[in-house]
């Protein structure tokens, strides 16, 4: 099993729309590393933490597993989607997404100051200089880390 960060836009999708919809792909990614995670390395059953990105409060609102493994994102191909892509064939697909299954909402959100500080998540990809990927790894040792910065 491995560990990811996934960041979403509350105002787009938050954890308690993934709550409420207990299911929801990942669409829309268009950077190629975070595409690459999701298409060579995301198995189901893998953890995420559901981070809330580009808001008042940022941070780690929550958890999720992987329930369905990295297949073409459709939405490449609609004309009417934000994420249209003409040059996505379906023969040849270029983007890539997978779904996740809401696991959890944390008692209180593990805010990114909060992770800057702990010394323990010192090389943690999240704050690494020039790191805006919306799709990383993370270590077990990070995510353990973050589950227990939750519950205090």
């Amino acid at each position: 099993m491995k560990y990811w960060l996934m960041k979403s836009e509350p105002d787009v999708f938050s954890i308690d729309d993934l709550k409420k919809n207990k299911t929801s792909p990942w669409e829309g990614v268009r950077n190629y590393q975070a595409r690459n995670f999701m298409r060579d390395d995301m198995k189901k059953g893998d953890i995420v933490l559901f981070y809330h990105s580009n808001a008042k409060e940022i941070g780690v609102a929550g958890l999720a597993t992987v329930s369905k493994e990295s297949h073409p994102d459709h939405f490449a191909w609609d004309k009417k989607s934000k994420y249209y892509d003409p040059k996505s064939p379906k023969e040849n697909p270029r983007w890539f997404m997978v779904e996740v299954k809401f696991k959890e909402k944390f008692p209180r959100m593990v805010t990114l100051g909060e992770i800057k500080e702990e010394k323990s998540l010192k090389d943690m990809r999240l704050i690494q200089k020039g790191n805006r990927l919306s799709i990383m790894p993370v270590t077990k040792s990070e995510y353990e880390k973050i589950v227990k910065m939750s519950e205090k």
